[in-house]
């Protein structure tokens, strides 16, 4: 699933574009989209009677109209979570505002320029894939361009789902996955761990996870293997890197699993720094705090 965040002044025309990117993308594949509100939904008229629902013990409430719309309010749900929850569905899915999120980024009413800022000064985390001064100024095209160009977002599921679609899963009876995390440290006397940043030569690294994959795939009994490792920013306790196999039988997935990830963290060429609470360390340089 691709993710573009939209950002700027609330005069700038956000959701002008987002109905633009949504009708666009639609054409190509099912597309979500997020809006971040600073008010109480339940200030809405549709959401009174979820807050009596939520007040009574719900986490989080629907409410179904006769046409089949919806809406939800709910507790506690972050932009992690909902795009968690959209990957294994969705082929896109736009988010409005979240001025803090690290996602590839249309900015408005920027004045031009490599600054990642809108007109208000403020800066942005991400990649920047266009800037313009208000929603009608945005080449829609030149931008789903360089979405295309960006990792995309994955979780376990949505890459199991992927591996279930293989031509041949009719012969599969097993599916085997491995899932790396940022390890915050090692004992309880090693300095925590932050974060991970990883860094990698454009196409290198996933012309060689395909080649791995396809030697993997080439073993009697698997018929799929998906490798997929995460680039930028990732904090301690979330996931890193996914491996899965589909396979026969499971004799076969979980040695393929295994020697998947073996591969992977040994040939795939990824540039890492950890920042811990003592300083920041070059993989090189400093033991290593990642997966397993």
């Amino acid at each position: 699933m691709h993710v573009l965040r939209v950002v700027g002044p609330s005069d700038a025309g956000k959701t002008t574009l987002v109905e633009r990117l949504t009708e666009r993308l639609a054409e190509e594949g099912r597309v979500a989209t997020v809006k971040h509100i600073d008010c109480d939904p339940d200030v809405d008229t549709e959401g009174k009677d979820t807050a009596r629902h939520r007040a009574a013990g719900a986490g989080e409430t629907y409410g179904v109209t006769s046409d089949g719309s919806w809406f939800a309010t709910g507790e506690n749900r972050s932009l992690s979570d909902l795009l968690d929850g959209f990957a294994p569905e969705y082929d896109y899915a736009l988010v409005e505002g979240y001025g803090d999120a690290t996602l590839p980024t249309v900015v408005l009413g920027g004045e031009g320029g490599d600054a990642a800022d809108d007109s208000d000064g403020r800066e942005y985390a991400g990649e920047i894939l266009q800037r313009a001064p208000d929603a009608d100024s945005v080449d829609v095209e030149a931008a789903l361009d360089a979405l295309a160009e960006t990792e995309p977002y994955e979780t376990l599921e949505s890459l199991v789902r992927r591996a279930k679609r293989s031509p041949d899963a009719e012969f599969s009876g097993a599916i085997a996955t491995f899932t790396g995390r940022v390890r915050a440290r090692d004992g309880p006397e090693d300095a925590a761990t932050e974060f991970l940043e990883f860094e990698k030569y454009d196409g290198v690294a996933e012309e060689k996870m395909a080649a791995i994959s396809e030697e993997l795939e080439a073993r009697e009994g698997v018929y799929d293997v998906v490798l997929h490792h995460r680039t930028g920013v990732v904090e301690a306790g979330e996931d890193i890197v996914f491996v899965v196999v589909l396979a026969g039988h499971r004799a076969e997935a979980f040695e393929t699993v295994e020697d998947g990830i073996d591969r992977l963290k040994a040939e795939v060429p990824l540039f890492k720094k950890e920042v811990t609470v003592d300083g920041e360390f070059w993989a090189h340089q400093h033991e290593e705090h990642s997966h397993d």
